[in-house]
């Protein structure tokens, strides 16, 4: 039996998110790098995020709270991103519990396509 995706596309993990997790292979657009990078926290793949965010604003090191424990993805919208552009962004909002407790996070992303590879550059966390 094949695994749903994580980010919720309707496909199964090998064919969504796991070939880039997995097979280091390159989304093709901004969206699919959020997806993956989703995908990643709920496994806690830290070495994937640390691979897919910009080398200017990644963090020294990334932390995941253990306790998470990730419930969906749902985008609310691109702009531009696609495989031919060279930035992109996507709004998203992240379910997720900790301790029982339901949480979201609702950011618009920024994301820049260098030497072929999309990467995550930062975002703006928006109000609940």
């Amino acid at each position: 039996m094949l695994d749903p995706c994580p980010c919720e596309s309707g496909l199964d993990y090998d064919a969504c998110c796991g070939r880039f997790i997995e097979d280091d292979r390159k989304p093709d657009t901004a969206e699919q790098l959020m997806r993956s990078r989703y995908t990643a926290f709920t496994l806690d793949r830290i070495s994937y995020l640390e691979k897919t965010w910009h080398a200017t604003t990644r963090p020294a090191s990334i932390e995941t709270n253990d306790k998470a424990r990730w419930l969906g993805l749902r985008i609310r919208r691109t702009e531009r991103g696609g495989a031919e552009d060279a930035d992109g962004i996507v709004e998203f909002v992240a379910r997720y519990k900790i301790d029982g407790r339901g949480h979201r996070l609702h950011e618009i992303s920024r994301f820049v396509k260098e030497k072929g590879q999309w990467l995550y550059v930062d975002g703006e966390l928006l109000p609940r």
